[in-house]
Formats: C-alpha cells, sequence, structure tokens
C-alpha cells in the first residue's frame, strides 16, 4: 500500500476542492454503499445467519461495483474512508489481544503452530509458483494463514462457545492469526529487505512507546487531566473516545511515514487503548464497535467488493476451489493435530480439534489487507487478488459452518 502517495495526494486534494460534480458523484456512491451495508444484515437474517454479514457486504460490493451494475465507484474520498474504516477494524482487532495470555503457554502454543502453517504455506506456494518469485510466495503464505478473529467473536458467541475451551483456543489462535501476520505484512512485504524493515519496525515500536508514555506520564503527574477526560467520557464531549480517535489516527499516521502498512499502527493502538483502559473496557468497546460497524468497516467491506473482478473468479472456479482447500490444509488441520496431540492449554478431543481447525482456518480482513498490499507493490496480479479475496469470503462462509453441523453429521462421539 502506497501510504505515502496516499498522504500526499489527500494533501493535493485538500489545496484543490473537488468540483461539484465529482463531490455528487462521491455522495452518491455513498448512498448506495451506505443502502448495501443496511442490506447486508437483512439478507444474513434471512438466512438465519448461515451466510455472515461481511459475505453479503462483500457480495453486495461486487454487484454495486463495476463487475456488474456500476453504480458506485471507489474515488479518493471514498478510499480515504475505506482506510479508516479498516484502521477502526483492526484497532478492534488489537483491543481483543489479551497481552498476558499471548505470553504464556497458550500463545506460544498458537505462535509455533502459526509458524508451521506459514512455512507450510509458503513452501507449497514456491513449489506450485516454481519462478522463484518469493515475494508473491510469502503473499500467499500470510493470507493463507491468517484467522479473522473479529469476524469470528460473533459466530462464537452465537454458537455458546465463549468461555468454554473450544472458544478459548479458537481466541487464542484467532489472536497470534492476525497479530503474526500483521507483522508478517511489516517485515517481508514491500521494497525494503527484511532486516532494514525490522529496523524500521523497531523504530515503529519505539516511537509508539515514546508517543504513548510521555503523554500517559503527564496525565499520571496531573490526575486532574485525567478526572476532566473521564467525567467527560460520560457527556457529549466523549473525551475517552477522542483520545482512542487520536491514538488511532496518530499510529496510522506514523505508519503511512515509515511507509509501513497503516494496519499495523491500527492493531498497535487497539492494543495500547486496551492496556491502558482506566475504565471498564466493555464501555469503550461498545462505542468502538458502534462507530465502526454502523458505517466505517462496512464501507470497508463493500468496497472490497466493489474490487473484486467477477469475470476473473468466473473463469477459473478451479482456482477460487483450490484456494478454499490450501487454506483448509495448511491453516486448519496443523491446528487440529496441535490441539489434538500438544493442546494450547489441554489435549482435546478429534471432535473439539476439528471445531477449532475450522475456526481457526477462518480468515478474511488479513486477506483483504495482504492482497491490497501485494496487489500495490505489484507482486500479485489483481485477478488472483480478486480469487483469493473470494475464497477468504468462502471461508467465513463455510468454515464455521462445518463447525456447526460436525457434532450432527461428521465425527461420531468420542
Amino acid at each position: 500500500m502506497q501510504n505515502i502517495a496516499l498522504v500526499s495526494a489527500l494533501a493535493e486534494q485538500s489545496l484543490h476542492p473537488m468540483s461539484s460534480e465529482n463531490l455528487s458523484q462521491d455522495f452518491v456512491s455513498l448512498f448506495v454503499i451506505a443502502l448495501a451495508a443496511l442490506l447486508a444484515p437483512l439478507l444474513s437474517s434471512a438466512t438465519r445467519k448461515r451466510v455472515p454479514d461481511v459475505v453479503w457486504l462483500l457480495i453486495l460490493g461486487v454487484i454495486i461495483g463495476p463487475s456488474v451494475l456500476g453504480i458506485a465507484q471507489v474515488s479518493d474520498s471514498v478510499h480515504l474512508l475505506r482506510e479508516i474504516g479498516m484502521g477502526i477494524l483492526f484497532l478492534i482487532a488489537g483491543t481483543e489481544i489479551n497481552i498476558s495470555q499471548v505470553r504464556a503457554k497458550p500463545g506460544r502454543v498458537a505462535a509455533i503452530t502459526w509458524l508451521i502453517c506459514f512455512f507450510a504455506a509458503f513452501a507449497l506456494a514456491v513449489a506450485t509458483l516454481r519462478n522463484g518469485d518469493y515475494s508473491s510466495a510469502i503473499a500467499l503464505a500470510i493470507a493463507f494463514t491468517s484467522t479473522a478473529l473479529g469476524t469470528l467473536l460473533p459466530i462464537l458467541m452465537e454458537a455458546g462457545l465463549m468461555g468454554k475451551p473450544v472458544g478459548e483456543a479458537v481466541l487464542i489462535h484467532g489472536a497470534i492469526g492476525e497479530l503474526l501476520p500483521v507483522i508478517a505484512m511489516s517485515l517481508l512485504l514491500g521494497t525494503r529487505s527484511p532486516g532494514w524493515a525490522a529496523v524500521i519496525l523497531g523504530f515503529f515500536v519505539v516511537a509508539t512507546l515514546i508517543s504513548v508514555a510521555i503523554p500517559t506520564r503527564f496525565i499520571l503527574r496531573r490526575p486532574e487531566i485525567g478526572r476532566v477526560i473521564l467525567r467527560g467520557a460520560q457527556t457529549s464531549s466523549k473525551t475517552l473516545m477522542r483520545v482512542v480517535m487520536a491514538i488511532l489516527t496518530g499510529l496510522m499516521a506514523l505508519s503511512a511515514v515509515l511507509n509501513l502498512d497503516i494496519v499495523l499502527g491500527a492493531f498497535a493502538a487497539g492494543v495500547i487503548v486496551h492496556a491502558l483502559s482506566p475504565v471498564n473496557f466493555s464501555a469503550i468497546e461498545g462505542e468502538l464497535r458502534t462507530i465502526g460497524f454502523s458505517f466505517l468497516i462496512p464501507v470497508f467491506f463493500v468496497t472490497s467488493g466493489m474490487n473484486i473482478s467477477l469475470s476473473a473468479v468466473i473463469e477459473r472456479p478451479w482456482l477460487l476451489v483450490a484456494f478454499v482447500a490450501v487454506i483448509l490444509v495448511v491453516r486448519g488441520l496443523p491446528i487440529v493435530l496441535i490441539e489434538r496431540f500438544v493442546g494450547t492449554a489441554e489435549k482435546t478431543t478429534w471432535r473439539d480439534a476439528t471445531k477449532i481447525g475450522l475456526y481457526g482456518a477462518t480468515g478474511l480482513p488479513i486477506i483483504v489487507a495482504v492482497t491490497g498490499v501485494a496487489v500495490n507493490a505489484g507482486v500479485m496480479a489483481e485477478d488472483i487478488g480478486s480469487i483469493l479475496v473470494a475464497s477468504g469470503a468462502a471461508s467465513v462462509l463455510f468454515f464455521p459452518l462445518l463447525a456447526s453441523l460436525e457434532d450432527k453429521v461428521f465425527l461420531p462421539a468420542p
């Protein structure tokens, strides 16, 4: 993702306001996107939520986009909203990271599992491409091995798995399956060498810690400021949410300036917001979800659907099936084996291990992000990116459904 170019373009645009014709086109596009966002949960409800909301957002994006009706377009203004929506999505994902659990045995086991998945996917991609294009192989490996933690949360809640061993295992695999791919994107995808990228990433971490530590220390020394922020949180000032938005946009800007993907800044903002939350975090989380899922996050997913080339998917449906199968094998199967014979907390049955593997192989937001980065960097063709995003949508559609049916259909009781 060409972050610096995006920032420069937006600055240039602010100096030269768009014409009324362009503005009207943008608002028409946003209105159509908003209608798609409204229709998606209604269609999901009509299918008894067997087809998740996020899948409908992508499908409707394809329909209103250039592949079918062409009644909405992703202009610079809409693209900026899309980037903010992606930022809030990964901010929320970052808030779901339990640092103490990540550093404990469950996190270590999940991290080792992800590394096994990544290297298996990378080896398969290298063997399949046969052209020595390691950048493309890395992009494919990251996409194949991610987990859609934010997408899975409502599914796990509806299945009654939250707080149970299966749910806890899925959460830790999901946390690692978002955290490590985000880091891998920053280190391995881009124009820099991995070593230089590691230096820049280290600078980003240090700069982030300093930028958070100094204001935090200042507020601790002047508690009256903290009290004002807390009091304002319950008023129309919404001071806590303004602090959160300042952290989010600040770290996204830092990522852009350092030519890192803004996903990294958004994810780091989420981790920091959760760690520094001075009150019951559920209240902040509720407001974040209201801001994000009401409009901005649907804009991200609908526009992602608009960027899918339907003709590319139709021309090579076998590749879509192959991608879904690869995701299941390189991400789902290692999780099943690790959970059965090692376990993030303890060894489990084949039935529960299979459930965890199916949920853990469910990926979409990281797939959308990594394909965007790879296509912009020229290491992945647009048609392959479209099919890859479609395969991510298929994983969200089918894998949780298989996990919910697994008790009744696939495996005998242990």
